[in-house]
């Protein structure tokens, strides 16, 4: 895979498991009660915060696993099954439901103090699908100059993600239930294709190794 095809497809895998459309009407239901400023300032936040998360995995991620005594293709398998699962959950509208009851749970317990950090940065935007993501695909791209592209990437689609939770509002209204409902589905598919392609490539590793 040449190195323009693997960024497309860095880009592709983690601007799906990222799910801004899907993040827009959370988001509103987060800050319900803040003006405009405060939204802004809470996007802000959150979206530095899940891209640190991110890029400290595209660093470290691999490091870990060799630590731990887990493989590449190990980890490709396992990752491209989460990745799987998550896909399913979107096609089939739960992932929605479940982040739905996570932001709920995050207001009752509190409501603006951190709401930034948590559930907005972790587990919304960084959560489990787009940490195997970035680890799987740093995986993939072991150089240096390999992985400042990815972090680059990564700081696109969290760029991409923050104008979307700036827009939340007329975004959430454009698209309605229905917009919402076939963009996830949509994304959905693509990520179970991707997911598929992680597992066939971890299997390939694995019986190579």
């Amino acid at each position: 895979m040449s190195n323009i095809d693997l960024l497309v497809n860095a880009f592709t895998t983690l601007i799906v498991t990222i799910d801004p459309p899907g993040m827009a009407p959370l988001f509103i239901g987060l800050t319900q009660g803040m003006t405009g400023g405060e939204r802004k300032q809470v996007a802000l936040r959150g979206s530095i915060i899940a891209f640190c998360i991110l890029a400290a995995f595209a660093l470290t991620g691999a490091g870990i696993l060799g630590l731990l005594g887990i493989s590449m293709g190990a980890f490709r398998i396992a990752g491209g099954l989460l990745l799987f699962f998550i896909s399913f959950e979107m096609i089939f509208e739960r992932r929605q439901e479940r982040k739905e009851k996570t932001s709920e749970t995050a207001i009752t317990r509190d409501h603006l103090h951190n709401i930034a950090v948590f559930p907005l940065a972790l587990p919304l935007i960084a959560g489990p699908g787009a940490i195997s993501a970035t680890i799987l695909l740093a995986g993939d791209m072991p150089g240096v100059v390999d992985r400042m592209q990815l972090i680059a990437v990564i700081a696109i689609c969290i760029g991409l993600l923050y104008l979307v939770l700036k827009i939340a509002e007329r975004l959430d209204r454009f698209l309605g239930v229905t917009g919402r409902a076939i963009l996830t589905r949509l994304l959905g598919v693509l990520l179970a294709a991707l997911s598929v392609q992680f597992v066939v490539d971890g299997v390939k590793s694995a019986m190579a190794g």
